[in-house]
């Protein structure tokens, strides 16, 4: 018969492993450690063995029942355990699954710099709707029916004399038409032009400035643009003003910085100029001014608009627009 009951030992032990309710468990309680069971008859035949032997048989043969009658009601108390676990809920003393952190868009944390910006310096925000007339986004701007500049804006008609509007400059409109001098204002917003690569959607964000008062001149808007752009960019940031056409004022410019990439050095980036184009602006032309019922000359003012993405762009190193609307968590979980 021979003292190895390992064989035995690990049989039973895999049963009571894998059994999956007390009742399979009871089974193999009876089947091993029975009166008629497979070690009951061991301990009956231990009188066959050579008496020096049987002391030792015996004392092993004890040990694995104990063994094995211990493991059943260790099995039979986790098996009771789970069933109540599961019948209650989750174990609210495991560990937990942190949830990814939300963070706030690009294009959002460079819009609420700007609106701090423009704050700070005395500026409200005004806001309007996106769907306009012809004669708030083109005319009341100085837009006459026949210009050659109603063309730059490939819009997106509505109707006869509605459109999803091209900039956010009717805003500008609107405001100076129910409110009298000194008016300083931003108006950010979405606008909408037929334009679609890897600079241009159709639609982006933008924001506008508009400043009326007494003896407003060119000198205040490149201060306001300065300190802009410094706050925006960093106070080492250069500026240059290039005469441009803008219906809207005269006289006009587009604003250049010095390459946020290459530091005005010329890289790829800028086309090895030293300088990237962010802004256009120019003082208020009078005739918009006489429209809205303020008297040019009395009032003078300037205007500017800048694209939020094309900030965004320039300060993130961002080489694709489409990339702040595809919401591809691996690019946005970098702001």
């Amino acid at each position: 018969m021979g003292l190895d009951l390992d064989p035995l030992k690990k049989e039973v032990e895999g049963l009571i492993k894998s059994a999956e309710d007390p009742e399979a468990l009871s089974q193999i309680r009876i089947k091993y450690l029975g009166r008629k069971g497979q070690l009951t008859s061991l301990i009956k035949q231990i009188g066959q063995l050579p008496p020096e032997e049987r002391p030792k048989f015996g004392e092993k043969l004890n040990r694995l029942k104990a063994a094995l009658s211990q493991a059943i009601d260790d099995k039979i108390e986790a098996l009771k355990s789970s069933q109540v676990k599961s019948a209650i809920g989750p174990d609210l003393t495991l560990p937990g699954h942190r949830p990814a952190r939300g963070h706030r868009h690009p294009l959002t944390q460079i819009l609420e710099e700007t609106y701090r910006i423009f704050l700070c310096l005395g500026f409200a925000i005004a806001e309007g709707p996106e769907v306009e007339t012809d004669y708030y986004n083109f005319g009341a701007l100085n837009f006459p029916d026949d210009h050659p500049a109603r063309d730059m804006h490939d819009s997106f008609y509505l109707g006869p004399d509605i459109l999803l509007r091209t900039h956010t400059s009717p805003v500008q409109i609107r405001v100076m038409k129910n409110q009298p001098p000194p008016v300083r204002i931003i108006a950010p917003g979405k606008v909408y032009r037929r334009d679609a690569d890897i600079s241009h959607t159709p639609m982006f964000h933008q924001v506008e400035g508009l400043l009326v008062d007494y003896e407003v001149s060119f000198a205040d808007l490149k201060g306001v643009l300065t300190s802009f752009v410094h706050q925006m960019f960093g106070a080492n940031t250069r500026l240059r003003f290039r005469p441009s056409f803008f219906p809207f004022t005269e006289p006009s410019a587009e604003i250049d910085i010095s390459c946020v990439i290459c530091l005005g050095k010329g890289c790829r980036v800028c086309s090895q100029s030293g300088w990237l184009e962010i802004l256009g602006a120019g003082m208020v032309h009078p005739n918009v001014l006489t429209e809205v019922g303020y008297d040019s000359q009395k009032f003078t003012g300037f205007a500017f608009g800048v694209g939020v993405e094309r900030m965004a762009m320039l300060k993130y190193g961002v080489d694709d627009i489409r990339l702040f609307f595809e919401n591809d968590i691996r690019f946005l979980r970098q702001f």
